[in-house]
């Protein structure tokens, strides 16, 4: 049984509770953060504390946290033969204080309050200087996760920023279709079906092949009908940007 303490209760730490309440093996013994906090119903039986020095003893310290507080707050832990890890997916595991075993448990994934994930699914990043340390994170990434891999603070670094491209970014595009559509009084609704196809053609193509639009057609008179469109708009300048990286990735330059 792996004993684990989550430090943190935000999107991400909330969620891995739920998730660690239920996995087998595992046992969360604590939940910590920083400011006095009401626990859902469903881990109203958790022991809760706001102090440091209240800390439950523990196999594992998860530290969910915001990326700049990680390194602070892992030099308030006390010394222990526990392991202390992060779950960010940009901050190096060396940034936390080395008084401690030391690792990362980044779950790759985009945690929102009001939408549970299918857990089994979520890629589990692991990372750890001892070998030792390496199988605790494994056996507990595989107690909620069906893919648990090693990526070392470089490679992950590269995860992260890729998934800011393919989450964050793509997401405010969705907020720019919904701005432009409610300017026209039209229902964002119209475009589901289209951005959920486009994201399940990439379960059996890559991202090259399954490019469409004008900028990869070298359309010039729709791009310059959406560009007059676009003439006030703030967004404008979006437009112009990713239509002259598909055109310079796909040899389509006007």
């Amino acid at each position: 049984m792996i004993s684990i303490v989550v430090i943190g209760f935000g999107n991400v730490g909330s969620h891995l509770c739920e998730a660690f309440k239920k996995a087998k093996d595992v046992e969360l013994v604590q939940i910590f953060n920083r400011t006095k906090i009401s626990l859902p119903e469903s881990l109203k039986h958790i022991d809760f504390t706001h102090s440091v020095s209240d800390l439950a003893e523990a196999d594992i310290y998860l530290l969910a946290l915001p990326d700049d507080v990680i390194s602070e707050f892992s030099e308030k832990l006390p010394k222990n033969k526990s392991l202390v890890v992060h779950t960010s997916g940009a901050v190096s595991m060396n940034k936390l204080n080395d008084k401690n075993l030391r690792g990362v448990f980044y779950p790759l994934q985009s945690f929102s309050r009001r939408r549970l994930p299918d857990y089994e699914k979520i890629p589990i990043c692991i990372e750890a200087e001892r070998s030792t340390d390496l199988r605790l994170l494994r056996k507990l990434g595989e107690s909620i996760s069906n893919k648990v891999v090693e990526v070392n603070s470089e490679e992950r670094s590269r995860l992260h920023l890729s998934a800011v491209f393919v989450n964050n970014f793509v997401n405010h595009l969705y907020h720019i279709s919904e701005n432009l559509l409610e300017e026209a009084n039209l229902d964002f609704n119209l475009l589901k079906p289209l951005i959920r196809e486009s994201a399940l053609k990439i379960d059996t193509m890559s991202a090259s092949q399954a490019q469409t639009g004008p900028a990869l057609r070298g359309d010039i008179k729709t791009l310059e009908k959406h560009l007059h469109l676009l003439k006030d708009s703030q967004f404008k300048e979006i437009y112009e940007q990713l239509t002259s990286s598909i055109q310079e990735t796909y040899g389509k330059k006007l």
